[in-house]
């Protein structure tokens, strides 16, 4: 008799017990996973407002989605323009990612400085004691009142890794209802409801570019990127590359190149800006060394106490976990290198560390090791 639904239901209620009662505001994508949430935090006795953040002109069509939900569950929606934070917090930074040879994640950037940033100055402003979202991954709170951001049980769906960064205000105030279910088991939740996103398939592009054309929007916004040179794995110049932020390491196809052997790229420089090539079967590294780290409170990994520790990373969110050993350096970056070497780690990309299921934390990929 056991079914998913229970087991959010105990999970829901556990949260409960530990951060009491209260009104929840939730952000409200329009999408399946938020819509279920504002149903199963209502069915756990929650009093639940919506709320979503118009980020660009491009993010109209999902107001309109979320709308139409809105108007189906009978919950107030609280719709907040905020163009230019996105743009200083979320935009330039991808583009000027992209234009030094990186490749960015722009969740990652976004979710503390803007989404969940403001969702909890909106919260703490209209009165609310929690915040919620579609998201699967589980928040847990330890007695002496630390919040601790976790992988949800359904791993194939687990998004912990776009939330690493979530400071300790935010993730003490998130609640999660749909840690522990299945996607199936949400759009089954939906289709009961009638709820018109439920067979609405999931979001895969960026979501200010609905067409994906990322090199043509950068373009627009900071100039043509400059051609220059592919360096083949032997040393020489085997061609010109159309400007840097069109290729990200580890890219095999769309190269224009003919070696008469597969290559792939394995580093971009942006000083020179020049493309250097490796032959198909280079492509691991034994490690990465991280910046701008964000290391939440561990028993493992403690700045200026425990400066080494072994634990898993993922180098990019589908990414398998990784065994690793992590050292502390002096200047504040994280060297990290792997038990087995991991396929073309890309600067720009965020290594998230694990214990078990726990976050510890992680940050940025500035080279390979």
């Amino acid at each position: 008799d056991w079914t998913m639904g229970d087991y959010c239901k105990q999970a829901i209620q556990a949260v409960r017990e530990e951060v009491g009662d209260g009104k929840v505001l939730l952000g409200l994508s329009g999408g399946v996973d938020s819509s279920v949430a504002v149903h199963l935090l209502r069915e756990q006795g929650y009093e639940v407002e919506g709320v979503i953040l118009e980020f660009s002109s491009a993010h109209k069509p999902a107001v309109e989605a979320a709308s139409v939900i809105a108007e189906q569950l009978n919950v107030p929606l609280h719709i907040i323009p905020c163009y230019e934070e996105f743009e200083q917090n979320v935009i330039l930074p991808f583009c000027r990612e992209y234009q030094a040879g990186r490749t960015p994640n722009p969740c990652i950037f976004c979710n503390p400085t803007t989404k969940f940033g403001i969702i909890c100055q909106t919260a703490k402003k209209l009165g609310f004691d929690r915040i919620a979202t579609g998201h699967y991954a589980r928040v847990e709170h330890l007695d002496d009142g630390t919040a601790v951001l976790k992988k949800s049980a359904c791993l194939e769906r687990d998004q912990s890794y776009m939330l690493y960064r979530l400071t300790q205000e935010q993730l003490s105030m998130l609640l999660l209802p749909l840690e522990g279910l299945e996607k199936t088991e949400v759009r089954r939740i939906a289709r009961e409801l009638g709820l018109a996103c439920a067979d609405a398939p999931d979001s895969q592009e960026i979501c200010w570019l609905p067409d994906g054309d990322y090199a043509s929007f950068i373009e627009q916004k900071l100039g043509a990127s400059q051609p220059g040179d592919f360096i083949s794995p032997d040393g020489q110049v085997c061609g010109q590359h159309k400007g840097l932020l069109h290729y990200t390491v580890g890219q095999r196809k769309r190269l224009g190149i003919a070696l008469g052997y597969p290559v792939f790229i394995k580093e971009i420089d942006p000083v020179q800006n020049r493309i250097y090539l490796a032959r198909t079967g280079e492509e691991y590294a034994d490690g990465v060394l991280l910046s701008d780290c964000i290391i939440q409170p561990n028993p493992l990994l403690i700045p200026g106490q425990k400066q080494t520790a072994h634990a898993s990373v993922k180098v990019r969110s589908r990414a398998s976990d990784a065994p690793a050993t992590l050292t502390l350096l002096p200047d504040g970056q994280l060297q990290v290198l792997f038990d087995t070497p991991q396929r073309a780690p890309a600067p720009g990309q965020s290594c998230v560390i694990y214990d078990g299921a726990t976050v510890l934390g992680g940050g940025y990929i500035q080279k390979q090791i």
